[in-house]
């Protein structure tokens, strides 16, 4: 895959319009109020996975609608006073796997929270959290894109973004974490989840994250990333634009609740961001779109010749350094 995207200068000046909905925040507020209703009731069960140097929990607590979702707590066996904290989202199609998946942050000596994402992980990592308690529910192979895309009340990423919040305050419940250091990260769609839960932090948790880690996000300025690539997951609402031709401003009004580029415009947690030069699944200039709007404090590393993978190894490396200066 060669570049296909703008050129590099004009990426870091690019700052489209943001198509933001006059009730955003407003419906933001009311669906997380909504999921207060329920008690958030967190419960951290011990695992032995064979860890000798970490503490393996399994982790439930009540999200969208009090239904209740699943993770892994990792805490390094080792350690003195509160700890700072990670809480990880998962890429697109993939579930919670085992916490043999999620040790580096624990070895660091971190606490790590991995949400489940409800109804995924059947893709490449096993997941365990169904997108509703009715029946058929169970978790699902992709796609997931135009799942209730018709009004924002029943999109299915409504329900996500409300359980990525509650993640944030399930790891703050825990007595081990210092809930004034927690961190929010992922990739692809996890990076996009990250996002979302930065722009809802400032006015909607009761601690505001303090450090956000979107890696090559995914969920940001869809219009252009549909127009742009045809691979998938963006592939699956254009498929449904293709049929449902009478529908199209409708998705878009839709996906603007739940647009990255709109998230980044209210997050202040200080941030790490990166992006790929030749990522045709999340293009570079989605990613910019949302960086450059970004409001906080934000640093991005540029992986020129990378695709969707980006820096893998060499942002972990980069993630470590930064949330070691930050927390």
């Amino acid at each position: 895959m060669a570049r296909f995207d703008k050129p590099l200068e004009e990426l870091q000046n690019y700052l489209p319009d943001r198509a933001e909905p006059g009730d955003f925040d407003r419906f933001w507020a009311e669906t997380l109020a909504s999921s207060r209703q329920h008690a958030l009731d967190p419960i951290f069960t011990p695992v032995d996975f064979g860890l000798h140097t970490v503490e393996a929990y399994d982790v439930t607590f009540s999200g969208y609608g009090g239904q209740r979702i699943k993770g892994w707590l990792l805490l390094p066996r080792q350690r003195e006073g509160l700890l700072p904290a990670v809480v990880e989202y998962i890429g697109y199609g993939g579930g919670r796997g085992f916490p043999l998946d999620w040790l580096t942050w624990s070895s660091a000596g971190y606490a790590h929270l991995v949400m489940d994402t409800r109804g995924q992980g059947s893709a490449w990592l096993r997941g365990d959290t169904p997108d509703s308690e009715l029946e058929g529910g169970n978790p699902q192979f992709p796609g997931f894109m135009t799942r209730g895309i018709l009004a924002p009340a029943t999109y299915y990423y409504r329900r996500v973004f409300a359980d990525a919040v509650r993640a944030v305050e399930c790891m703050m419940a825990h007595p081990a974490v210092d809930r004034s250091r927690v961190a929010v990260t992922g990739g692809s769609q996890g990076g996009g989840i990250a996002l979302a839960v930065a722009g809802l932090s400032p006015a909607l948790l009761t601690n505001a994250v303090k450090v956000s880690m979107p890696d090559v996000p995914f969920l940001c300025h869809y219009r252009r990333a549909t127009e742009l690539v045809d691979t998938h997951p963006y592939q699956e609402i254009v498929r449904f634009c293709k049929v449902q031709r009478d529908q199209i401003e409708t998705v878009f009004a839709t996906l603007a609740y739940f647009d990255g580029v709109n998230f980044a415009a209210r997050a202040t947690a200080r941030s790490l961001f990166s992006v790929a030069l030749m990522d045709d699944i999340c293009p570079p200039s989605t990613v910019y779109a949302a960086y450059n709007h970004y409001l906080g404090e934000k640093q991005i590393r540029v992986y020129s010749y990378n695709q969707h993978e980006g820096g893998q190894s060499y942002q972990k490396l980069e993630q470590l350094r930064f949330l070691a200066a930050q927390l």
